[in-house]
């Protein structure tokens, strides 16, 4: 095979096409968002991973089929379509204007190849491994552990006293043949918390979770370039995407952790923050200890904890706050099957962290009111907090309703005098 250049595209500002809107578009997108593309995406349907891009402005999204003149003016294409006569005809058009094309159907009929990809602060690694994906992706794990560890020359990182040092190759050649490198658990579910947005903010523990997955259930939140990383013949299931209301689309969830463990597959339940808090990872483990799956639990950093805190907001403070309450706020304060006392959070002195409750903040503001909470308690609002995209409100109680008009999920609300600590 002739030897590939490799070479780092400057994307910002720049168009890039992106043809399909499925699991590998799902995949693929994020880190050209990230890169500053001017993504478009044509598909006549997308995920709703990718819808909820497109709701926020960062891609655009024609919805139909391709055709040639959509090439035009791209700098890059990326096909992400099974139907090979479709993607012939994309990549056809590409090759006519000398355009670079990724095909994830067929990488020997594109012009370019996505390589395995890590990041580590401002390093970025690509490995092509000569076509061989599933090697690719070990020398990637291999050298993302090295990055993590600080045992990869050049990238040493503070080792806390008494902790071991790993010694030897990073690869060796029993690695590339699947042990032990590659040697894990069969037949069982891992519950993995994402972290609140940030890819960096999943811990080493679950990031090694996603290295070693045979199927991956994400939820629409994770950070798209975790995804971005699996193998490429891991099965990703947006778990976002199953039909029925909430309650058979956790059925739905359950079913396809426990199908797919059954059948001797490591399945990595990926899920935004942490699987405990307010994320059902306590009923998808009880539906795999019913059948028999065994489970393990990777614990996330809960935006809870992580938004206030980007935000300059210590959810408590010597002085000021002994302690904090986080609760859900997707049911109004008034609804028959809400289960939080607001009467008494609203008489409680420490800080108040309400997650999911921009669409009802009206009725939580008002509540906290009606039952005495002061007027001028100081209120923050944090819009995706850790990513690129995070917006900071400091405002008061009276007013959060009004000025938070223009704020969109996912918020973090945080109410209490901790909010005013650290401003300026």
């Amino acid at each position: 095979m002739t030897e590939l250049y490799p070479l780092a595209l400057r994307l910002e500002g720049r168009r890039v096409l992106v043809v399909g809107g499925g699991a590998v578009a799902s995949r693929r997108v994020p880190a050209l968002v990230a890169a500053g593309a001017r993504v478009v995406l044509v598909s006549p349907s997308l995920t709703p991973a990718l819808q909820s891009l497109v709701d926020a402005g960062r891609v655009h999204w024609e919805a139909r089929r391709f055709q040639a003149s959509d090439v035009d003016g791209a700098w890059l294409v990326q096909v992400a379509v099974d139907d090979r006569f479709a993607a012939a005809a994309v990549s056809a058009a590409a090759l006519e204007r000398r355009v670079f094309c990724v095909r994830a159907d067929d990488r020997h009929e594109a012009t370019a190849w996505t390589p395995a990809v890590t990041r580590h602060g401002p390093v970025t690694v690509a490995v092509t491994a000569g076509g061989d994906p599933r090697r690719a992706s070990l020398i990637r794990d291999a050298i993302r552990e090295g990055l993590s560890d600080g045992t990869l020359p050049g990238c040493a990182v503070p080792t806390p006293a008494g902790a071991g040092t790993r010694k030897g190759p990073l690869l060796s050649d029993s690695a590339e043949k699947g042990s032990p490198l590659n040697t894990k658990p069969r037949g069982h579910v891992v519950l993995v918390g994402a972290g609140p947005g940030d890819p960096e903010l999943i811990t080493v523990k679950g990031r090694r979770m996603l290295a070693e997955a045979d199927v991956v259930v994400a939820d629409r939140l994770v950070p798209g370039l975790l995804l971005d990383e699996l193998r490429p013949e891991v099965e990703l299931v947006d778990a976002s995407k199953i039909p029925y209301g909430p309650a058979k689309a956790q059925d739905e969830i359950n079913r396809i952790l426990v199908d797919r463990a059954s059948a001797g597959l490591t399945v990595v339940r990926l899920k935004g923050g942490d699987p405990y808090v307010f994320g059902r990872g306590g009923e998808e483990a009880i539906a795999c200890a019913r059948a028999g799956v065994p489970v393990t639990v990777v614990p996330g950093v809960t935006s809870s904890i992580a938004a206030p805190a980007v935000g300059g907001i210590p959810v408590t403070h010597r002085g000021v706050a002994h302690e904090f309450t986080v609760v859900s706020g997707h049911v109004a304060p008034d609804h028959p099957t809400s289960l939080v006392d607001w009467p008494a959070l609203a008489r409680m002195r420490g800080t108040l962290v309400v997650l999911m409750g921009l669409k009802n903040l009206p009725a939580i503001a008002g509540t906290l009111l009606a039952n005495g909470r002061d007027p001028g308690t100081p209120v923050a609002v944090v819009q995706e907090g850790t990513t690129a995209a995070q917006r900071v409100l400091r405002t008061t109680l009276a007013r959060v309703t009004e000025d938070a008009a223009t704020f969109r999920p996912p918020s973090v609300v945080v109410i209490g005098e901790v909010v005013d600590v650290l401003s300026p």
